[in-house]
């Protein structure tokens, strides 16, 4: 029996680990909103952080997961849970243990990273070709951290194939994961549509609780997932980006969130006190751009602010963007 089995009595919903993008202010904005539509995420994956050579100390972890400041959760309680990237079973498992210590709830394991950069050090998806190096991984970390935490996976379908998923399945299992979140392509396939949810379908027969994950923009797509997937647990990542009312649409059909009623989130975000303000500015920007694919008012707005480099400004043509 999956000792963990009672965090999935209910379908999950799970805020993704999206790199250069889900930081922890982004983390906690779209967090919040969830939260405030009723429907919080049961968790959110922090974006990868990445082991090498030596165990990551304190300070790296608080950087990159700031929540560990507040038990582990954001201000609106949803718990983040720490994901972690690499190829050395020692160094992944000590630096865990150091996660934990600091008051991770759970660990996370990143095979399913697509970037050019993280595959030519062997870490993320080019590992998906090693089932047995993923069992050595999942098994050292396993075995460091206590028994209560739990320790998961996340996968895409293979390397440049899916000709090895029984194996990579088995080698999850084997090596006693928690769970396992599955992105619905392979890492050749990068993000084209479309996701092959019903690839998912086959490791759901491993007894253990399966995630699915890719290429959910609207309700309907969530539906389909699960259906073909055959599990009900999702994890959402650009979707929500781009329309972060789509958690509590899955559930409530009719949740809408206006442009109106997004517009105090987005402000909040650009007023957020940290010392990179341009930074700031830039990611706002990368948001904004990709709002643009679920609001109208976002694209009109685009044209106008991508260029725009004072933050008062870009706050007063989004204030203006209502009246319009």
């Amino acid at each position: 029996m999956n000792t963990f089995a009672h965090l999935f009595a209910k379908p999950v919903r799970l805020l993704a680990p999206m790199e250069g993008l889900t930081d922890p202010l982004m983390r906690q904005i779209l967090t919040q909103i969830a939260h405030d539509l009723g429907r919080p995420y049961d968790w959110s994956v922090s974006e990868f952080i990445r082991v090498t050579h030596y165990p990551l100390p304190a300070h790296v972890f608080y950087k990159y997961v700031p929540e560990l400041y507040t038990n582990g959760k954001t201000t609106n309680g949803t718990p983040i849970h720490v994901q972690l990237l690499g190829n050395n079973p020692k160094t992944m498992s000590q630096s865990a243990v150091t996660a934990v210590s600091l008051g991770a709830c759970a660990i996370d394991l990143n095979f399913g990273c697509p970037a050019k950069t993280v595959n030519h050090h062997k870490g993320g998806s080019v590992l998906l070709d090693e089932p047995d190096t993923l069992h050595t991984i999942i098994s050292a970390v396993r075995k460091a951290v206590p028994a209560h935490i739990p320790v998961s996976a996340k996968i895409r379908l293979g390397y440049a194939d899916m000709g090895k998923m029984h194996d990579i399945g088995q080698a999850v299992k084997s090596a006693n994961a928690s769970w396992l979140t599955i992105h619905a392509r392979t890492k050749v396939q990068g993000y084209k549509p479309p996701a092959y949810w019903d690839k998912i379908a086959p490791f759901t027969e491993l007894g253990l609780p399966i995630i699915a994950n890719g290429e959910i923009w609207h309700a309907k797509d969530a539906h389909n997932c699960m259906i073909q997937a055959n599990t009900p647990h999702l994890m959402l990542g650009r979707g929500v980006v781009t329309r972060p009312d789509l958690v509590a649409s899955i559930e409530h059909g009719d949740t809408v969130l206006t442009w109106a009623e997004l517009l105090p989130y987005q402000i909040t975000f650009l007023n957020d006190d940290t010392d990179n303000q341009s930074g700031l500015i830039g990611r706002y920007k990368q948001w904004l751009g990709m709002l643009t694919k679920g609001y109208h008012e976002a694209e009109c707005l685009w044209h106008v602010i991508k260029k725009e480099k004072d933050k008062m400004q870009i706050i007063s043509h989004l204030s203006g963007s209502v009246l319009t």
